[in-house]
């Protein structure tokens, strides 16, 4: 099993910190033999999943947890939908229409659950769509707590309004058909309360924080720079930067490096490019095996073909790791 650590996030424009003294401080994979993940679109696309795996894979070649993406685009864990949402084609889907179906198939040991960017509806900051993002968490630990599986939360990404700044729209207004300019203060403030609530025992990795910072250091020298072409889905860098902070919140040993351009290319590129097909073939066999109601995504394998499949990705991987680097 992999050997924990705990260090400091310091330079976020760095990826994986320097190994410091080993200590057991997040040793949230202990005893651990499935992650199921959950969130909206951001983990929908799997990317941050697949940095983690590659990274803790190729550092630890015995490293056996096995990893099932259930991210599901549009979601929210309150249960809340804009008028109008997708052209009034279908409200957000939510997380607990689904979460018990999900839970009794998979059978997880850990949960790791990133939402908040919809959750908003990306609407200013109101107390009652605050409180329903707080009672979906609640609601979510309570279902993960009665299938004895543990949760590990990922405070929200980031929303930037700047690329999409003539479709983003002021304070003040009664309804927004676009999304509010300052949408990111509501996500500061969910971020702000997940964190809050390791003071009750609750396991919380910031990414908000660390995407934050890097964005304003950034732009010091490049007034444009961004992470969501689209205001909200991250790009590589934003992906890795999620993966970075739960890598470091597990104590995963590192080695200081600047994020590449492309995000990626310092992880090994044939493991990184079998996980991600095991992780996205997984990913759309468990969505259609377990249902939802968000149209247009992609069906799945039967659960058996898709998992016949995996095994042979996964002997391809384990070949892979036993190459002398």
């Amino acid at each position: 099993m992999l050997r924990l650590i705990v260090v400091a996030v310091a330079c976020l424009s760095a990826s994986l910190l320097a190994a410091a003294e080993p200590a057991a401080k997040h040793d949230c994979l202990k005893d651990v033999k499935r992650v199921v993940f959950l969130g909206d679109s951001i983990t929908h696309a799997g990317t941050y999943i697949a940095y983690v795996e590659t990274f803790l894979r190729t550092r630890d070649p015995s490293f056996a947890v096995e990893f099932i993406n259930c991210g599901l685009s549009s979601e929210t864990v309150s249960g809340l939908s804009e008028p109008g949402h997708a052209g009034g084609q279908f409200p957000r889907p939510d997380v607990h229409e689904r979460l018990e179906r999900v839970l009794a198939a998979t059978k997880p040991d850990l949960v790791v659950a990133c939402y908040g960017m919809n959750c908003g509806i990306y609407h200013p900051l109101a107390e009652e769509r605050f409180a329903k993002y707080r009672d979906g968490m609640e609601l979510l630990r309570k279902k993960a707590s009665a299938v004895n599986a543990r949760v590990l939360h990922i405070t929200p990404p980031v929303f930037d309004p700047l690329p999409i700044a003539a479709r983003v729209l002021p304070a003040g207004r009664d309804v927004y058909e676009q999304p509010y300019a300052g949408y990111n203060e509501v996500l500061d403030a969910y971020a702000e309360w997940l964190v809050s609530k390791r003071a009750d025992g609750w396991d919380v990795c910031d990414a908000h924080g660390p995407l934050n910072a890097l964005i304003a250091e950034r732009r010091k020298t490049d007034p444009m720079f961004t992470l969501a072409k689209d205001g909200v889905h991250p790009n590589n860098i934003g992906h890795r930067v999620i993966a970075d902070a739960l890598l470091v919140h597990l104590g995963a040993l590192g080695e200081p490096a600047p994020i590449p351009d492309d995000g990626e290319s310092d992880l090994d590129a044939d493991v990184l490019k079998l996980v991600k097909q095991r992780l996205a073939l997984m990913h759309d066999a468990w969505l259609t095996k377990t249902g939802h109601k968000r149209p247009g995504v992609k069906a799945g394998l039967p659960l058996e073909e898709a998992q016949a499949k995996a095994a042979e990705l996964e002997r391809q991987i384990a070949a892979l790791l036993k190459k002398p680097s």
